[in-house]
């Protein structure tokens, strides 16, 4: 059973940066498999912010976090990286990894930002 599994969330300062990353266990990335970060903050819907082709690395961003958050893959590491650069406290959320591969989608379990003004 793939998992996609999430780390690196925090409390930071605003203004401040996290670096989240996700892992697959029980399996690897590989070819054209999609991963995308999502984030529910509270009493909002899940919403995606950045998104990573595995194979070509396209990627794509939501307009609210584009120019402040960006995505990565690490071959090496069989992993990808969302950079959060300028956070705000209106970012505190749940941040997920989800990984879309064929037709199924694996989701993380989460992690928590919290970002203190």
């Amino acid at each position: 059973q793939v998992q996609p599994v999430e780390s690196g969330g925090g409390l930071v300062q605003a203004g401040g940066s996290l670096t989240l990353s996700c892992s697959v266990s029980g399996g690897t990335f590989v070819g054209d498999d999609m991963v995308a970060w999502y984030r529910q903050a509270p009493g909002k819907e899940r919403e995606v912010i950045a998104t990573i082709t595995w194979d070509d690395g396209s990627r794509h961003y939501t307009d609210s976090v584009r120019g402040r958050f960006t995505i990565n893959r690490n071959y090496h590491e069989n992993r990808t990286f969302l950079r959060m650069n300028g956070l705000s406290v209106e970012n505190t959320a749940v941040y997920y990894c989800s990984v879309k591969g064929g037709s199924v989608v694996y989701w993380g379990q989460g992690t928590q930002v919290t970002v203190s003004s």
